[in-house]
């Protein structure tokens, strides 16, 4: 069986980073969910105010520098011990462990290296923000200097009127059409 819910998406344009803190304060206080919140740079306590869960991303971070560490040192014994032994300044080529002290900056560059370009990976892919994928954003603005607060809700009233109480610029309704079987 088909069925056809229609809902109503809310969008409230905000043009203060500190307005809209207060708003989606209030909004959660009245028991409105908000679905999504675009700024165009972070919000200091946004995370808080949505009541988000911690992110693993310090995690991953974490696991990838460790993946760098662990390839620099394969890298460096098989290109200094093993490939192609050397003797440069006297360091012996017969044990990784007595040249540790040389590898130490490619240790530490390629573990930065690593967490850095994978991190960036991860944060594109995660977020659907690769090489051809749609834009997300509902409106432009949100990229320069508005805060938008996107709900989705069928009491359209009570909604207006909390974004109108909490200093809110701009509001658009747009209808909604989902199928659900």
């Amino acid at each position: 069986m088909l069925n056809i819910m229609s809902t109503k998406t809310i969008y409230g344009l905000y043009g203060d980073d500190d307005d809209l803190l207060h708003g989606v304060n209030e909004l959660q206080n009245k028991g409105i969910d908000i679905k999504e919140v675009y700024t165009p740079f972070p919000v200091h306590g946004l995370d808080k105010a949505l009541k988000l869960k911690k992110t693993r991303i310090s995690d991953i971070a974490f696991a990838y520098g460790v993946y760098g560490f662990f390839f620099a040192s394969t890298l460096t014994w098989y290109i200094m011990i093993r490939d192609w032994p050397q003797n440069i300044g006297g360091k012996p080529s017969f044990a990784w462990y007595l040249n540790v002290p040389a590898f130490i900056p490619v240790m530490f560059e390629l573990t930065v290296f690593c967490t850095a370009h994978l991190m960036s990976i991860t944060f594109l892919f995660r977020n659907k923000m690769f090489p051809g994928a749609k834009a997300q954003n509902p409106d432009p603005r949100t990229t320069d200097d508005k805060f938008l607060v996107e709900i989705e809700s069928d009491d359209v009233d009570n909604v207006k009127e909390v974004l109108v109480n909490t200093g809110v610029e701009e509001i658009s309704i747009k209808e909604l059409e989902e199928n659900k079987k």
